[in-house]
């Protein structure tokens, strides 16, 4: 064989600091997608449909770019490729640097308004991102041309480098969610993310500079291998690695909605979710990189770790599913309580890990094993990096889009999780009968016996509303009442005892039938100081209370109730069925009623209409995505949708989201004990004496009566509230610190940033706070 190139890449040292410098660039990425992710849907809204619509931009975008350095990568040397990875880097980091500029600036403040329909949010999304994801996705084929010059190498050294890189990710994922941006918001940790790009970006210039050997010579780029006997072709091995990819995204998004659930959806829960699948799959492709040398056969081993993957996923949650109704379950992770903190916080996370990681590893082990069976020539090895990453890719989109909004929408977790495993068990058909074609009885019985053992844990597994019954701590003196698809889980615990029933929205208790009084008045506020309430627009709808109470004024003709989650409405219908003469059924005839799926952020600025009245349903500042109703801009967005002499009416749990409200309304209102804010253009008339006699009206009495609620509490509430000294504007907030913003929602990172309540000077001591 003719002497080839002694280029940096043939090198162990030089090809560790490539390793390093890809390290780091995924570190950045996850930072760069978690905070383009959060701004796009500023835009796009937080829903599920334009949620999966944003993922698919992304995905799309780091497909046509691995796909286009697939096309020139082949042709181009060793030197060559690494500047271009060098070039990619700082392109991505300028475009980091100019995030605030050009994705919230202009895509969510200017074009977010003017572009109604989804498929226009997608291809907004898409542009938006076009830049920085295609010069992710052409990374590695470059890095790759770079980093092999022998087909020897070739499938441990890509296990290398995509593992390391995706280490980085899940680094990033983790520290990223868990530190860096709850401590320095949105705009700064892209400046740090900006800053590892350059880092990885010198590391390939000093390689590049130092190294003066030429690039490889044309002999050693016609090193090929002969194809192993009994191997498959390439595009078979391309469809493997797709089916891989879809399985691996869909089981993320199941892993999503039951960690979810028990660790309630908070910014964390996300974070520990995506960095410790990511933190796994790149520890597997490392493994796997490693494992390659003991192999005999590639194929044998990627159907087995396909089947071991799939089938631990589908026991760890049939085991969460055993536990949960264990007193020590119950003890730690108790449904009515929340579990943002302590030990609670931390057995969730516990049991995310335990969930996640397995079966993340054994995946990542695929993705060499796929390498190691398609690099057959060397000449070609950019273009089949490329094309096996495109697969993946590809995989991951089809995943998403169908897991995400098919399956869930109709199957349910427990459904699409048999689907998941029933899709393993036809591989390992598949794999079956090849082996036995190729007289290879052992690999064609095991396949066979890990095949039926998968069938008959699909069998044995419980259905939808038996399984989430149970993580919902439901003994068999409870109805339940579920209902679950793309947008989320809601589930009725009813009581035969007579006692409230908890509802569930996502796994948090978000209100109780009969409804809370703190509900019922927070929705009763704004309608009876409005002097005529005719337009009443409602921000999330829980059990119905604050609905309800939305419509005890008989001059209100529209209310319009807007919740993210779908299956809530599905529940209370449900309910509506059971309970014909309930409250609950009452507001669903009531024509003066309309609900409506969606963002509710969204619905205000994609509306274009004025309301007299705007109220949000209590939504804990822990919440994961609850910065998008506690920020200064979505207020302001309020605001600008009142009608000259229109009220907002909204909990004010912290002392940061009172200060953020008196930041923007003119004239504000704070009741007391219970913490409602009221904001207007127009000074909030508090008459205490006209106020006590429309709260403790009889019409205003009959009307809570009928729901069950105590009306002798809820004159209590309502009196003590309206009698204390209100506060008004230009009061100060104590203790608040900065207010939350779009691009710094301090609440939501509660771990960072420390919650208080509000202690509130009265009015005219103290100026406003800033921002």
């Amino acid at each position: 064989m003719p002497q080839v190139s002694t280029a940096a890449s043939a090198r162990p040292v030089a090809f560790l600091a490539l390793c390093a410098a890809f390290f780091l660039s995924g570190f950045a990425a996850l930072i760069d997608q978690i905070v383009w992710q959060r701004m796009l849907g500023l835009f796009a809204g937080s829903d599920a449909v334009t949620a999966a619509l944003v993922v698919g931009a992304f995905l799309l975008g780091l497909g046509l770019g691995s796909l286009v350095a697939g096309l020139v990568t082949d042709r181009l040397g060793m030197r060559a490729a690494l500047i271009g990875f060098v070039l990619c880097e700082i392109g991505i980091g300028v475009f980091a640097l100019c995030s605030r500029v050009f994705l919230y600036d202009f895509v969510v403040q200017v074009i977010g308004p003017l572009v109604p329909s989804r498929w226009g949010i997608f291809a907004v999304c898409f542009a938006g991102v076009l830049i920085p994801t295609v010069l992710m996705g052409a990374s590695l084929p470059l890095l790759t041309k770079a980093a092999i010059n022998s087909l020897a190498d070739a499938a441990p050294r890509i296990g290398w480098l995509y593992g390391l890189n995706t280490l980085g990710a899940g680094l990033g994922a983790l520290l990223g969610g868990w530190w860096l941006i709850g401590t320095l918001g949105y705009e700064h940790s892209l400046q740090v993310a900006a800053l590892f790009n350059l880092i990885a970006a010198g590391i390939g210039l000093v390689l590049w500079r130092r190294d003066a050997a030429p690039a490889l010579q044309p002999a050693a780029a016609d090193e090929k291998y002969a194809q192993p006997a009994g191997n498959f072709g390439f595009p078979t091995w391309a469809i493997l690695v797709f089916v891989s990819g879809f399985a691996i995204v869909a089981l993320e998004i199941l892993w999503v909605r039951v960690a979810g659930v028990i660790a309630q959806y908070t910014a964390y829960s996300f974070a520990t979710i995506l960095g410790t699948f990511l933190l796994a799959d790149g520890l597997g492709m490392v493994l796997g990189a490693v494992w390659l040398k003991r192999l005999k056969d590639t194929r044998a081993a990627f159907f087995a770790v396909q089947a071991l993957a799939t089938l631990y996923a589908l026991a760890s949650i049939w085991l969460v599913y055993a536990l949960a109704g264990s007193d020590w379950w119950e003890t730690l992770l108790a449904t009515e309580v929340t579990r943002h903190y302590g030990l609670s916080l931390a057995a969730a996370l516990l049991v995310t890990v335990l969930l996640v990681a397995p079966p993340s590893l054994l995946l990542g082990i695929s993705f060499p094993l796929a390498q190691q069976a398609v690099q057959t020539d060397l000449s070609t090895i950019g273009w089949r990096v490329a094309a096996v990453q495109v697969a993946n890719i590809l995989g991951n989109a089809a995943g998403s889009l169908a897991t995400g909004l098919v399956a869930l929408h109709w199957l349910g977790t427990a459904g699409t999780l048999k689907l998941i495993a029933l899709l393993a068990v036809a591989l390992l058909l598949f794999w079956s009968l090849s082996a036995w074609r190729e007289r290879l009885p052992s690999a064609a019985g095991m396949a066979g016996a890990l095949a039926g053992v998968l069938a008959i844990v699909v069998i044995a597994f419980p259905g939808n509303a038996q399984f989430w019954a149970r993580l919902h701590q439901a003994a068999e003196e409870h109805e339940i009442l579920v209902a679950e698809d793309r947008s989320g889980l809601a589930l009725f615990r009813l009581n035969e005892a007579g006692g409230a029933s908890p509802f569930f929205i996502q796994g948090f208790t978000q209100s109780k039938w009969p409804f809370l009084i703190e509900h019922a008045f927070l929705g009763a506020v704004g309608p009876l100081l409005h002097d005529d309430p005719k337009d009443v627009l409602v921000i999330g709808s829980g059990s119905g209370g604050t609905p309800f109470g939305a419509g005890v004024n008989p001059a209100t003709e529209r209310v319009r109730v807007v919740e993210l989650v779908g299956p809530v409405f599905d529940v209370l219908r449900k309910f509506a069925a059971r309970e014909p003469d309930s409250a609950i059924a009452g507001i669903l005839r009531d024509p003066r009623y309309e609900f409506v799926v969606g963002d509710g952020r969204r619905a205000i600025f994609a509306a274009a209409r004025k309301y007299d009245v705007i109220q949000a349903d209590a939504i804990l500042p822990e919440s994961s995505h609850s910065g998008l109703l506690y920020s200064q801009e979505f207020m302001q967005l309020v605001l600008a949708a009142l009608d000259d002499d229109g009220i907002y009416v909204q909990w004010g749990p912290t002392a940061r989201s009172v200060a953020t409200f008196t930041a923007v309304f003119p004239h504000v209102a704070m009741l007391q004990p219970f913490p409602v804010l009221i904001g207007s253009r127009q000074p909030v008339q508090l008459d205490h004496a006209r106020l006590a006699k429309v709260f403790g009206s009889p019409d205003t009495q009959t009307h809570f009566a009928t729901a069950g609620i105590d009306t002798a509490s809820a004159s209590r509430l309502f009196q003590d509230a309206i009698l204390r000294d209100p506060v008004s504007s230009g009061a100060s907030v104590k203790g608040a610190g900065l207010i939350n913003i779009d691009l710094f929602p301090r609440d939501e990172y509660y771990i960072n940033n420390r919650l208080r309540a509000a202690t509130v000077t009265p009015q005219g001591t103290g100026a406003k706070p800033g921002t």
